[in-house]
């Protein structure tokens, strides 16, 4: 712990002398928001002043709010799409930013199905790498001694393309993993991964699982922490320890390795631990062989503090089953990012996932919001939206964020609707509300009502040959299978009894219905095994009469009423299935590859 030296923060007593930088940075930062914001503006407009796109707009070298937000309107990813094209197709000409484009990165949010495409700049991963200082100090604060151990978290490679232009196009999270940032990290006693580099970086998912599970389970004793990115990809660990611990308890037993792992550096890595722990093996297999696996993270890593992952948004949907392997352990919730720009932390990292606020760092971007009340009607060029500053939304609102990058995003749409929470300081706090317009959300991948449509339009073709036709729909994200997955309710109007569509032909409408969908939800099938096989559940006629009724029976209006396209409300979920007359899967996995679609 500290010593008498180091200066107490208004967040509280650091736990050393680094972390009362790190603390004092914080306060720094949110007590004088709003200069830092008009600092990182005039810093962005300033270097950029001679793109082309800030040209086009006439800002005449101008660094100031008002003549910025006369002039520059705001934009969502299809505004820019030629811009970006002629990037990623090698025109290296100042379009965007000043400063070259290093990569792009590839964002869970898709356009015409593909990932969409943030350009980003080399200096970009000294700022993220920013924020990650800063996690660590403020978890100290709620949690002493993590010092004295290791994090077990799942962290993984995605596959990654080149542009046209030889650019590279992958996730944010490749991108840092793979960059000198991560892999030559200065020593930090408060965090220690038990999974080496090697693990980490290698591409194949089942020998970095299996390197990374079974660096977890030798090191069992000294883990104090367990996490991943996303609720689901810890969940997706656990599964994969209930189909491998047979395996994982013979290599730790006879100190030798699955000669499924055939990486050499994962090989060299790993041996480094491996040495026969018949006791080891023995608690494993005790632990794992029973029916009940409540509490299995406890009884493994029974020193585990917490878990750090990120249960805001749609992850929410996965904390009952978190709490039931973990035994009820804190759920940590440390930041905010996305693929456009990292955005702030998480000051109270163990309140309770409902209570989740993240603490948006004025340092990062520069920051609008867009009253969410704001219609798609007000958002046209003659008549811009005006937009509220960072330092001036108002605690209750509701707000879509907007955001200018240094890497050449300018009054940028992510589509995040936040709500104000309260200030730390001058800085506001957000609770993440929703991922506006996404229907359907397993892992990283987000469904539209106007995607899930195309992909109903595309598989009821298979059906007219049947003269059969589907009458109604809705959807739910099934998150108690690991991996989840989508279920499709159907109601079909079958005109010719005698020749009905066979179980074969609505195995097949599956399928199509996920070549229909996007890459992100695609990859996730293929090749990361994050989302299961895609369900339709056929149910028997006049179910959605009756989900009408019983929605009018609770207050709707007869005349305003319109079939929800995705539900969750329990008694509407067992109403549909106690309907369900036949049920059918994708036989086969959709295509995908990491290039882009033409």
């Amino acid at each position: 712990m500290a010593g008498d030296s180091t200066v107490s923060s208004p967040l509280g007593q650091p736990a050393c002398e680094k972390d009362a930088k790190a603390l004092q940075f914080i306060e720094e930062m949110t007590r004088n928001a709003n200069s830092v914001q008009a600092k990182v503006l005039a810093e962005i407009l300033s270097r950029n002043a001679e793109t082309e796109y800030l040209r086009r707009y006439q800002l005449g070298g101008s660094t100031d709010r008002e003549t910025f937000k006369s002039k520059i309107p705001v934009v969502k990813y299809e505004d820019l799409h030629h811009e970006i094209q002629r990037i990623a197709n090698g025109d290296r000409s100042p379009i965007l930013s000043a400063h070259p484009i290093s990569e792009f990165l590839t964002s869970s949010g898709t356009s015409a199905g593909e990932r969409k495409l943030m350009p980003t700049i080399e200096e970009e991963l000294d700022r993220r790498q920013k924020l990650y200082s800063l996690l660590m100090p403020v978890m100290n604060l709620y949690v002493p001694g993590l010092d004295n151990g290791k994090g077990l978290y799942f962290l993984f490679v995605k596959a990654e393309t080149k542009t046209p232009g030889g650019l590279p196009a992958r996730p944010v999270l490749t991108s840092y993993y793979k960059s000198d940032h991560f892999k030559t990290r200065p020593y930090d006693p408060y965090n220690v991964y038990t999974s080496p580099n090697e693990a980490i970086l290698c591409s194949d998912s089942y020998q970095s699982m299996y390197a990374q599970m079974l660096c977890g389970l030798y090191l069992h004793k000294e883990v104090l922490r367990v996490g991943a990115v996303f609720a689901s990809g810890l969940l997706r660990a656990i599964r994969f320890l209930q189909i491998n611990w047979t395996q994982l308890a013979r290599d730790i037993k006879t100190g030798t390795l699955n000669p499924k792992i055939t990486d050499p550096s994962v090989r060299e890595c790993v041996s480094h631990l491996s040495k026969p722990n018949s006791e080891l093996a023995e608690l494993i297999t005790n632990e794992c062989s029973k029916d009940n696996w409540e509490g299995i993270l406890t009884r493994i890593w029974p020193n585990t503090k917490y878990l750090d992952v990120i249960v805001t948004g749609a992850m929410a949907q996965y904390i009952p089953t978190l709490d039931f392997y973990s035994g009820g352990l804190p759920l940590a919730c440390t930041m905010y990012a996305s693929s456009e720009c990292y955005f702030g932390l998480n000051l109270k990292p163990m309140c309770k996932p409902s209570e989740v606020s993240y603490t948006i760092m004025p340092n990062m971007a520069y920051f609008e919001f867009l009253p969410h009340d704001s219609t798609e009607s007000t958002l046209s060029r003659d008549s811009p939206p005006r937009l509220v500053d960072l330092t001036n939304v108002e605690v209750g609102k509701e707000y879509e964020l907007v955001i200018t990058t240094y890497a050449g995003l300018y009054r940028y749409r992510v589509g995040d609707i936040l709500r104000v929470t309260g200030f730390h300081n001058s800085a506001p706090q957000f609770k993440f509300i929703r991922r506006k317009n996404v229907l359907l959300s397993i892992d990283a991948d987000k469904t539209d009502e106007a995607e899930l449509q195309t992909a109903i339009d595309n598989a009821t073709v298979l059906l007219r040959e049947f003269s059969t036709s589907v009458v109604e729909y809705t959807s739910y994200g099934d998150t108690k299978s690991i991996p989840g997955h989508y279920v499709i309710y159907w109601e079909l109007l079958v005109k010719d009894p005698v020749n009905p569509p066979s179980a074969e032909v609505l195995n097949k409408c599956c399928l199509v219905m996920e070549e229909s969908l996007n890459s992100v939800y695609r990859q996730g099938r293929v090749a990361d095994n994050s989302i299961g096989p895609l369900e339709i559940r056929v149910v028997k006629n006049g179910t959605f009469e009756e989900l009408m009724d019983y929605a009018i029976s609770r207050g709707a209006s007869i005349n305003q009423y319109k079939v929800p396209r995705c539900v969750s409300f329990p008694p509407i979920m067992e109403l549909l299935d106690s309907r369900v007359v036949s049920a059918h899967f994708s036989a086969a996995a959709p295509h995908w590859t990491p290039e882009r679609r033409s």
